[in-house]
């Protein structure tokens, strides 16, 4: 067949894999509705699937495991366009992860269709079941047959409310459905019945896939075709741009370094490293130079590390964080066992860390200094550096003060006594 959307030659997956005859069927499929490769925008997540995103010359966008369908909702509800088509690709083990998002999705009617790509299995972890894994199918993990039945996606989403659903077996042309599914005003969905080569297969040897699927009682037909209004955003038109409308900080110091300085804050959470760095960030600015700021902590916000990597730079900054700070301040055992391994590996860094703290062994040089107890735990991050411009005047002292003052959350702080404690 001739490709219009995908580029030719082998596509990228394993030899007699139904996902190369879904990629067929899509391109055949878009072909018949007249879209222009410019109109089509194909979202797909991890999995076998994903791996068609290179092989298509359109818009891809490729997210995580599951996801496929809530970016495509957004993408959907956010151009606002029926001349636009958005498609999203998963796999069985993606709607698994991704099932509410595909219920939702129907449920609020967005204008994009979801083709399931279902092999039984997630195929690029090695071959275990999925929730659609059908009753009696034979996976790496469950050799001796699933005992349960798998989910049925296309029921589940007509209840929810989509327009178009139906299954299909993935070893035919099937193009007419997708058609019909991509012509459909709202939410749409394909489910094509596959089976792994690598897995599937092996673990089934003998079994035919238009057998599994009727001995699973998964009808092949079309649960649902009805004509509605897609969902359409709201267009609100009372709306301010959100950079025309943030705060200027105006320049009212010098700086007179002449090229970037790369810091990382490293403490614990409730040590206000990230609203320190932040403020540090506004002097910089208010200094005339450029500033970026990445901060890092983890899911669980309110314990265990919390570091921001800063870089002050007279010149432009196009990238955020640091592999190799120049400045490593260190407050606390968390922010110690974080930057563990920078401190290792630092020669020309200058390292400011509190007295109580064991270094591991490191060619920069160090400064230590008793910063947790010359000031309440939630000020720390913001001693240490005020300790560290003292120590480094890159730019004035008075533009950080000037900023501590004009900060809410730091305006009942006792600066004089702070900042004694800071130049001795």
């Amino acid at each position: 067949m001739f490709r219009k959307f995908l580029e030719e030659g082998e596509l990228p997956y394993c030899k007699g894999c139904g996902h190369s005859l879904v990629a067929n069927n899509i391109d055949l499929a878009l072909q018949k509705n007249n879209y222009s490769l410019l109109d089509l925008i194909v979202v797909t997540d991890i999995g076998c699937h994903g791996i068609i995103d290179k092989s298509f010359k359109t818009h891809t966008i490729h997210g995580l495991h599951g996801r496929s369908v809530a970016l495509a909702s957004g993408i959907s509800a956010g151009i606002n366009n029926p001349k636009k088509k958005v498609i999203a690709l998963v796999g069985d083990g993606g709607a698994t992860i991704g099932m509410q998002h595909i219920i939702d999705a129907a449920h609020n009617n967005f204008d994009i269709t979801v083709i399931v790509h279902n092999n039984m299995l997630y195929g690029m972890t090695g071959g275990q079941p999925s929730e659609f894994t059908p009753y009696g199918f034979k996976t790496t993990t469950t050799p001796e047959g699933m005992k349960r039945a798998g989910y049925d996606i296309c029921s589940m989403a007509t209840t929810a409310g989509a327009k178009f659903v139906s299954r299909v077996i993935g070893t035919t042309d099937f193009s007419d459905v997708l058609a019909k599914a991509f012509a459909t005003k709202g939410f749409s969905l394909v489910e094509v019945m596959e089976i792994c080569p690598s897995y599937g297969v092996k673990a089934n040897p003998g079994m035919k896939l238009k057998n599994i699927v009727e001995e699973a009682g998964l009808e092949i037909k079309n649960f649902v075709d009805k004509e509605s209004d897609s969902y359409q955003a709201e267009i609100r038109t009372d709306l301010k741009s959100l950079f025309n409308d943030y705060d200027k900080i105006p320049v009212k110091y010098k700086s007179d370094i002449n090229s970037p300085v790369n810091i990382l804050i490293s403490g614990s959470a409730g040590e206000g490293v990230q609203s320190a760095a932040e403020i540090f960030a506004k002097a910089a600015v208010s200094s005339g130079l450029n500033v970026s700021k990445k901060g890092n902590y983890p899911v669980t916000v309110g314990v265990g590390f919390s570091s921001s990597d800063i870089i002050i730079s007279p010149n432009e900054i196009l990238f955020t964080g640091t592999k190799d700070p120049d400045v490593i301040i260190i407050t606390s055992k968390d922010g110690l066992d974080y930057s563990s391994s920078t401190v290792k590996s630092s020669s020309n860094a200058i390292i400011f860390c509190d007295s109580s703290l064991t270094l591991p062994e490191t060619n920069a040089k160090v400064i230590k200094f008793d910063f947790r107890n010359k000031v309440p735990v939630k000020n720390v991050s913001l001693y240490a550096l005020l300790y560290y411009l003292n120590y480094s005047k890159i730019f004035p002292l008075d533009a950080l003060l000037e900023n501590l003052k004009s900060d809410k959350l730091i305006a009942k702080l006792d600066l004089n006594k702070l900042l004694d404690f800071s130049l001795n």
